[in-house]
Parts: structure tokens; sequence; C-alpha cells
């Protein structure tokens, strides 16, 4: 198997990334390498905002998703809604992503009347679901550094949030590496979607196969740790923090959390918590779901911090 693999997908891999990830999973790396050539599994998730009554048929949805209220309205492709249908309010009924991402974002357990920082919110898919989650009178700053991106995300917001929630909510283009010294001590949940390797995407594309380097992983771990402090930073104690990545690399999922913890672990703690799908894998600091064992979801990685009083 694991020449077949090597024979089909080694000659499009960068220089030095078959070494790379083999050193970090071992026999499960070339099983994992084939199934990030795989199509990214993508679910479409019901708006909850979506003026019609939604009454989908139970044939139509996969119970055994329902143990995770993230993902208990959620389609699976084969019967999704390709074409998502608009209420006379113009917001579309379903938004199109990784299962995966919903579980991460969930796991900031965000409650009616928080104030919410997503701190690289773009595309926007996990800025909805915080949205849903703070209720009517919570507040979210949804931050986006690139130009671009920030134009993308501040259009799936007006497209799957009514006007009433959209007044909770504030769009923004900071640096957030200094978010905690504008606004210490002051957000209820914060969420560090950090920009990673994202390997999967990488190998998807022949020009960010032509950049990547062994020496990316380690330049990205820097600036997600300045985020990491930042976003503790402007957590209020007792609060809660999700850091996650798209990233296979451990110095960018765990590493990135024992160096935080090992410099301010004074400050937060690691949240203890448990996830009921045999896909979660637990990790030293986080949890993690990848392709090869999952239904192509992923791959996600998250941990979840506690600010200390």
């Amino acid at each position: 198997m694991e020449s077949m693999h090597r024979h089909e997908f080694e000659d499009c891999l960068p220089d030095g990334f078959d070494d790379y990830y083999r050193d970090q999973f071992e026999e499960r790396w070339p099983q994992l390498l084939a199934s990030l050539f795989e199509p990214s599994t993508r679910v479409d998730r019901l708006n909850l905002f979506y003026g019609p009554v939604l009454t989908p048929s139970t044939s139509r949805i996969d119970v055994s998703w329902s143990r995770n209220p993230a993902i208990s309205h959620a389609f699976r492709p084969a019967c999704a809604l390709h074409d998502p249908r608009r209420d006379a309010h113009g917001l579309l009924e379903s938004y199109r992503m990784d299962p995966a991402s919903m579980i991460a974002a969930s796991a900031l357990e965000v409650q009616p009347g928080d104030r919410v920082l997503d701190m690289c919110a773009a595309p926007g898919g996990k800025a909805l679901l915080l949205a849903e989650s703070m209720g009517a009178e919570g507040r979210l700053v949804a931050n986006e550094l690139s130009p671009t991106r920030r134009a993308k995300l501040k259009t799936i917001l007006q497209n799957y949030l009514p006007s009433e929630r959209l007044k909770h909510i504030q769009v923004t283009g900071h640096d957030a590496t200094r978010w905690g010294l504008h606004e210490p001590d002051y957000y209820d949940r914060v969420l560090l979607d950090a920009p990673c390797s994202s390997e999967r995407h990488v190998l998807g594309k022949e020009k960010e196969r032509a950049r990547w380097k062994p020496g990316r992983s380690k330049q990205l771990a820097r600036r997600q740790y300045a985020l990491l402090c930042a976003a503790l930073g402007a957590c209020k104690p007792e609060g809660r923090i999700v850091y996650a990545t798209c990233a296979l690399s451990q110095l960018e999922n765990d590493g990135v959390v024992e160096r935080l913890l090992k410099r301010k672990g004074d400050q937060c703690v690691k949240w203890p918590t448990t996830f009921p799908e045999a896909f979660v894998e637990a990790t030293e600091h986080g949890w993690r779901i990848l392709p090869d064992h999952s239904d192509g979801w992923g791959p996600m990685y998250w941990s979840i911090l506690h600010k200390q009083a």
C-alpha cells in the first residue's frame, strides 16, 4: 500500500515534504497523505435565521451526527441543498463547510450575551456559528487582516444574518497580535483560528506546492504564538479561548499551546472535556480530526484554554 501511495503522489510533493511529515506521523503517514489528495468533505449547514420554517425530512439527515449540537442540523453532501434558497429578507438557507470546523468552533461554548472575539474570522463559517450562539444581546467582533478576505467575510455575514443580529457584529481589520494591549481582559470568549500551513490546501495547488519549504512551519508557529498571547490578553479572567488550525504540523498545534503553557501557565490552563465522536483524536494539549480517520473531514486541530482569575 505504501509503495502505491508513493508512486502516485511523490512526483508532485514539494522537496522535503514527505520526510518532514513522515517523521511526525510515522507508519500512519502514507494513508494520511493519500487522504489529503481526496476531495475534502463538506456539508450544508442550515441557517437558523432563515425565514421559512425548516422541516426537512428525517431521511435527509444523518441522525448519528445529532450527538454534537454544532452539526445536528447539517446535511450530508449527497442530499445537500446545492443551490441555497433565499427567504423574503434575502438570507441564504444553508452554508457549506467542513464539519470538523463546526466541532472546533462549538468547543468555544459561546453563551447568550457573551462578548466574543473571532481574531482571524474569514471566510466566515465559524463566525456564523458564533453569531447564532451569542443571542440577541451578545457582541461579536469578527476580525480579518486581509482586505480581500475581509470583504468576503462581510458578504457572508450579510447573506446569512438578519439586520438585527448584524447590529451586534463589528467587522475589523486589525493586526490581531496586538489585541491584548488595546482591549485587555475584555472578551468572554476568544476564537483564534490561526493562519497556518494548511497542508491540504498546499497539496491541491501547484503554486502553493512550489512555495512550501521545511522551515515554513517554524515561521508560522512564531506568529501563531504571538496571536495566542494576544488572545490570552484580550480574554477576561474565567473566560475561554479556543486555538485552532487546519495544519498537520505538530509545531503549529500542540507546540504553540505548549509554549504558551510553559511561559504563561500561571494565567491559563487547559480545559478538560471529551468529545463523543470516535474520530476526534486527543493530542497532548488538544484534539484533532484528520481525514484518514474520519469521513474525509479536516485536518482540524483545536485546544481549549481557560484564563485563570
